[in-house]
């Protein structure tokens, strides 16, 4: 073969080789890209949906070629390798984790500068304070459109943790914060270093601005079990005990422990008689709940494998209701003597107290969801339902009717266990997401309020634990939220540029 003849070979394989679909764009078609997708705005009012947008744009101007990755940054395909040994620089999963970390830092240098999120078209403290004025927002109205603006301008601070062992808080990891009643103590579950879990109680009484500064009183009372659930419980007086569902461990069987507040040193201003400590042998426990029902006082559940087990702490009577699934949220009624319970079929339904788990009458409400169940919030007029459930659906449901009549886009879950937290007096439902992201929603129309992100890189061991109240760190205290993650807590406090005081509204 003659070289001529080669060369003409060659170029023809070149061409054939850079085809329209895998060739590069040049200069001027990158010019003609950007011009046509527009000016950025800097001050666009979600940053979720400005990545999202994005994202969008390139890959529609770049199609999907299988076993091809686009990168938008050097403008061109890159081939995917099979992830079948150590050696392989880029995979599906990789990219992904670049692209959700990239948008993470870019959130919270946003959340570091300052820039507030407008959630509502003109939505401000000077039109809400015209509105009003002007007699177009009744107060009902001001109040809710106020603790929104207030939710979104909400400013990040971390919280000092002061401790008798400060290297064990160095080294111990936050796994769940549970606030009481009254939102001046946190109730905190702690991963230790060398296996196992341990408690403490952080008192809130401290977290003021400027300092932010928290006391943590510990005890030695550990397990070397899973805690699956927790709640508050009001055995001798409000808040006196601390309900734990722990998970069995080899030939150890599961359990719920009533553990006394009182065993943690002046966790409640020295005010707590030494309390109960009791322990019931319960298999197989996903959930638990206790009782502020007249009814049924004295008395907590338990969801096991398909099956609700009511124990009265004081007689030791239980009483077992049958179901078809693995119950994994519940919450009780305080008007009417309902049980609410979330299952792993996606069935809600509501547990009559007053009838005998013989009989065929006891199961009342019943709504479906199409994914499992892993959080249950009873409205406190009692005829609406929060749920949420492991495809990431959020969804108010009205009792009477029996339908779902608000969902709450933008949470993210997959299989992971993670509760809701609904504050009606200042109207919002706050969710954290599989993705590791804080969101909030308005309870009044399901508007995304604030998206926040996590301080550390998302992954399954860095899901944050949060608690938000109208009062933190008891009735005197300010309005805020929060966000324990690793070893950190941070407080998201409401700032001073918000519509004038309104400590006295109330969102109904």
């Amino acid at each position: 073969m003659d070289r001529s003849t080669w060369h003409s070979k060659r170029r023809r394989g070149r061409s054939r080789q850079h085809s329209p679909a895998l060739r590069p764009c040049d200069s001027s078609e990158r010019y003609n890209t950007r011009a046509s997708q527009g000016p950025q705005d800097s001050g666009h009012p979600d940053a979720e949906s400005l990545s999202a947008s994005s994202s969008t744009t390139a890959e529609s101007s770049a199609p999907d070629l299988p076993g091809f990755y686009f990168d938008p940054e050097k403008n061109r395909y890159f081939r995917l390798l099979p992830g079948h040994n150590n050696c392989n620089p880029l995979t599906k999963e990789g990219i992904r984790y670049k692209e959700m970390e990239t948008r993470r830092l870019q959130l919270l240098q946003q959340e570091d500068k300052h820039r507030k999120k407008i959630t509502r078209m003109g939505f401000n403290a000077s039109s809400i304070l015209r509105k009003n004025q002007l007699g177009f927002l009744n107060f009902t109205s001001y109040c809710r459109l106020a603790h929104e603006l207030r939710v979104s301008c909400m400013e990040r601070r971390k919280v000092e943790i002061q401790t008798s062992d400060p290297s064990a808080l160095a080294s111990d990891r936050f796994n769940f914060i549970l606030a009481d009643t009254n939102s001046d103590r946190l109730f905190t579950v702690n991963d230790v270093k060398i296996g196992g879990s341990k408690y403490g109680i952080i008192s809130l009484q401290g977290l003021k601005a400027p300092t932010f500064t928290v006391h943590m009183h510990e005890n030695l009372y550990f397990t070397n079990r899973k805690v699956n659930s927790m709640c508050w419980a009001s055995l001798n007086h409000l808040d006196s005990h601390i309900l734990l569902c722990l998970m069995g461990l080899a030939e150890t069987p599961g359990c719920a422990t009533l553990l006394p507040a009182s065993l943690f040193v002046s966790s409640h201003q020295g005010t707590d008689q030494p309390g109960m400590l009791c322990s019931f042998r319960i298999p197989g426990a996903w959930s638990c709940a206790w009782s502020l029902n007249v009814q049924a006082s004295n008395c907590f559940s338990t969801g096991l494998s398909r099956r609700v087990l009511l124990t009265n702490v004081v007689t030791g009577h239980r009483q077992s209701y049958g179901t078809n699934s693995d119950v994994l949220a519940q919450q009780f009624a305080v008007k009417t003597p309902l049980l609410f319970n979330g299952c792993r079929s996606g069935e809600i339904f509501a547990i009559d107290l007053r009838s005998p788990s013989q009989a065929n009458s006891w199961k009342t409400t019943q709504i479906f969801h199409d994914s499992a169940v892993t959080s249950v919030r009873v409205l406190k007029e009692e005829q609406y339902v929060l749920a949420s459930d492991m495809a990431g659906k959020i969804r108010l449901w009205d009792l009477r009717a029996t339908k779902c009549v608000r969902q709450y886009e933008g949470h993210v879950n997959e299989y992971a266990y993670l509760p809701l937290h609904v504050h009606e007096e200042e109207g919002i439902l706050v969710a954290v997401g599989q993705d590791c992201y804080t969101r909030i929603w308005s309870l009044h129309d399901a508007q995304l309020l604030r998206t926040i992100p996590s301080p550390y890189p998302t992954s399954k061991a860095n899901i944050p634990s949060v608690a938000f109240s109208p009062q933190l760190g008891g009735p005197q205290g300010a309005p805020g939220l929060l966000m324990a993650v690793q070893q950190d807590l941070y407080c998201f406090s409401y700032n001073s540029s918000s519509p004038g005081s309104l400590g006295e509204g109330r969102w109904e």
